[in-house]
């Protein structure tokens, strides 16, 4: 088809196509959400499993897991990066704001290290995960994910009420429905479409 015969619609639809071609491959394949989601999710519960049971002084070390995660989670990025042909605007938004989560993460551990301030510091994590899925849910338009983040504020204010131990199975429940669940919809979304 010649450029001087696209109509708009057909202009809509080349662009439409182009969208779809270039989609996040990080958010859209849901692969992430579900790797930081399992990794939480079994560290919180065996945290709690121990903390219940007392069999390890130290239970809180399950979560050096996480470093490894790290770690996996930047060199999966770079290759990544290097296979994408194509990186659109809302890319670059969902970069950016798991970005900021991050640098608040760790702003917070350290803030709250610094002031012993440690017993906020479960629902300030709550709220802190509802922030960047909430928003990431947004601005891909996938609903679950705006529900997860929104689960997550809730089970934030639910944290005041309970026992410190059991935080932790909000926050499995917390990534159980706001990474988990998404990210296996996400990963079944991008199947489809591909």
């Amino acid at each position: 088809m010649q450029p001087e015969n696209f109509s708009p619609k057909d202009s809509l639809l080349l662009i439409d196509s182009m969208i779809n071609k270039a989609k996040n491959r990080f958010s859209d394949n849901g692969f992430l959400y579900l790797l930081w989601g399992w990794v939480i999710f079994a560290c919180a519960i065996f945290h709690f499993v121990v903390v219940k049971l007392s069999l390890f002084k130290h239970p809180e070390w399950v979560w050096t897991i996480t470093w490894g995660v790290v770690i996996f989670q930047i060199i999966y990025l770079v290759k990544a990066k290097r296979k994408e042909k194509v990186k659109t605007y809302s890319d670059g938004i969902i970069d950016a704001i798991w970005i900021c989560f991050g640098i608040c993460m760790l702003v917070l551990a350290i803030v709250v290290g610094r002031f012993n301030l440690w017993i906020y510091m479960n629902s300030l994590v709550l709220l802190f995960y509802g922030i960047p899925t909430f928003l990431s849910g947004f601005v891909m338009r996938f609903t679950p994910l705006k529900l997860g983040g929104v689960a997550c504020w809730l089970l934030a204010i639910a944290s005041t009420f309970v026992a410190p131990v059991y935080y932790l199975v909000l926050l499995a429940l917390a990534v159980l429905i706001a990474w988990i669940i998404p990210g296996y919809l996400l990963r079944k979304k991008f199947k489809n479409q591909n």
